[in-house]
C-alpha cells in the first residue's frame, strides 16, 4: 500500500464539562486529526498528547511538527506492505510514542479498508459486544459525586472510576460505595501520590476497589512494586506502560497486577497487542483507557478492545458524553453499559468535514517532497 499524500489538522473542541484530575481541570480538547491517503482509501488517527507534558512527556506543538516534518515525509511515497513493515520504518526514533501511533494506526485504519475488512478482525479480536465504564473527575462535594455515580449506575455502565488526589480520596470513595455498594468501583490517582501517603491508599482497602491505578510517578516501577506489597487492593499502571519492555518489567516486579493499555500511550496497535499477549502470559487483566477521544480515537480503542484479554471495563464511554457534536458522522453510543464497535471496513466511522472544517485551527497538506529529511539521518 502506497502512503500518497496526508493531512494534518489540529481541531478545537470544547468539552460539556470541566474534567478535573489531580493534573488540573480542563474544558476543551486540542485534537491532532491525521488522514493518510493510500491506495484509493483514507485512514484516519488522531493525536491524544496534550498542550503541556503533564500526564507524560510528549505535547501536541512538538508532536505535530515531529509528525509533519520528520514521521510523514520517511512514509510518503513509499509502498508498505503491512503495518509491521511501516513500524519498522518509523522505529528508527526513540520515545514519541504518541506521535508514531498516529501514524501506525491511520495506516491501519487504511490498510483494512483496502481489505474491505474491520480493524479488530485484522487485530485478532474475539468479540464485537464491548463492556464499558464511566470516568468521574474530581467534584466540588462529595454529594455531588455521589450524584454523579448514581446516574451513571442508572444508565447502566458497568463500572465507575473516581479521580483522585491527595486529600480527596477516602471520603469520594466512601460516599460512592454506601450509595452502590455492588458497583463495580476503582480510583485513579495519575501519580499524585508517594510512598509516604501509604496510609492514605491502605486504607481505601476497606471499600473493595478493583485496583487503584497509578497511584505513583509514572517513572517508578520499584515503588510500585513496594506499594503493591502493602496493599491488599492491586494496583494499575497507566502511565509506567509505555512499551513491551516496560510492561514485562512491571508485571516481573510485581509493580501491578493489572494493566491499563492505552494504544496511542504505547505506539500503536502492534505494540499494544504485544503487551496484550505478554499480560496473558503473567495472566494479568488488561483493559482500554480513555484520553477523552474524539469519534476517531474512541473507534480505534473499540476494535482494540474486541482482544482476549480485555476482560476489564474500559473507559469507552458515550461519545456524547464528553462533546455536544462530534467529528463523525456515526454516534457511539453506550446501551447499558456496552459499546458496539463500528461495523463496515477499517474502523466503521466516517468524518463529519463540514464540522471539522469549523474547528480546525491549523491544517498541513504534506506530500513527498513538502519536507525533505536531511540525508545524514539516515
Amino acid at each position: 500500500m502506497k502512503i500518497e499524500a496526508a493531512e494534518l489538522r489540529v481541531l478545537e473542541l470544547p468539552m460539556r464539562f470541566s474534567f478535573e484530575t489531580s493534573f488540573g481541570a480542563q474544558r476543551r480538547r486540542f485534537v491532532p486529526l491525521l488522514t493518510l491517503h493510500a491506495d484509493g482509501v483514507e485512514g484516519y488517527a488522531e493525536g491524544v498528547m496534550d498542550h503541556l507534558p503533564l500526564y507524560l512527556e510528549e505535547t501536541l506543538p512538538g508532536a505535530v511538527t515531529f509528525v509533519r516534518e520528520q514521521l510523514l515525509p520517511r512514509v510518503l511515497g513509499v509502498d508498505f506492505e503491512t503495518p509491521e513493515a511501516l513500524a519498522r520504518t518509523l522505529s528508527v526514533y526513540r520515545g514519541n510514542r504518541m506521535a508514531r501511533a498516529m501514524v501506525e494506526m491511520a495506516f491501519w485504519d487504511a490498510w483494512a479498508k483496502s481489505l474491505d475488512l474491520p480493524l479488530w478482525r485484522l487485530l485478532g479480536g474475539v468479540r464485537t459486544l464491548i463492556p464499558v465504564g464511566v470516568s468521574i473527575g474530581i467534584q466540588d462535594s462529595l454529594e455531588a459525586t455521589r450524584e454523579q455515580a448514581l446516574r451513571y449506575a442508572a444508565e447502566g455502565y458497568r463500572r465507575v472510576k473516581l479521580k483522585i488526589k491527595p486529600g480527596w480520596d477516602v471520603e469520594p470513595v466512601r460516599a460512592v460505595r454506601e450509595a452502590l455498594p455492588d458497583i463495580a468501583l476503582t480510583v485513579d490517582a495519575n501519580s499524585a501520590y508517594t510512598l509516604t501517603d501509604t496510609g492514605a491508599l491502605q486504607a481505601l482497602d476497606a471499600y473493595h476497589l478493583k485496583y487503584i491505578e497509578q497511584p505513583l510517578a509514572h517513572d517508578d516501577l520499584t515503588d510500585h512494586a513496594e506499594l503493591q506489597a502493602r496493599l491488599r487492593t492491586p494496583v494499575c499502571l497507566d502511565e509506567s506502560i509505555t512499551s513491551l519492555q516496560g510492561a514485562r518489567k512491571a508485571l516481573a516486579l510485581q509493580a501491578a497486577r493489572v494493566v491499563n493499555l492505552k494504544v496511542a500511550r504505547v505506539g500503536g496497535h502492534l505494540e499494544a497487542r504485544r503487551i496484550h499477549d505478554l499480560t496473558l502470559a503473567f495472566d494479568a487483566p488488561i483493559w482500554c483507557g480513555g484520553m477523552m477521544e474524539t469519534g476517531v480515537g474512541r473507534a480505534h480503542n473499540l476494535h482494540l478492545s474486541t482482544l482476549q484479554n480485555y476482560t476489564q471495563p474500559g473507559d469507552t464511554a458515550s461519545g456524547s458524553r464528553y462533546w455536544d457534536k462530534d467529528i463523525i458522522e456515526e454516534p457511539l453510543e453506550a446501551r447499558e453499559g456496552y459499546q458496539t464497535v463500528p461495523p463496515g471496513s477499517g474502523i466503521g466511522v466516517t468524518l463529519d468535514l463540514a464540522f471539522i472544517d469549523s474547528v480546525t485551527r491549523a491544517r498541513h497538506d504534506v506530500r513527498p517532497s513538502a519536507f525533505p529529511i536531511p540525508a545524514e539521518v539516515y
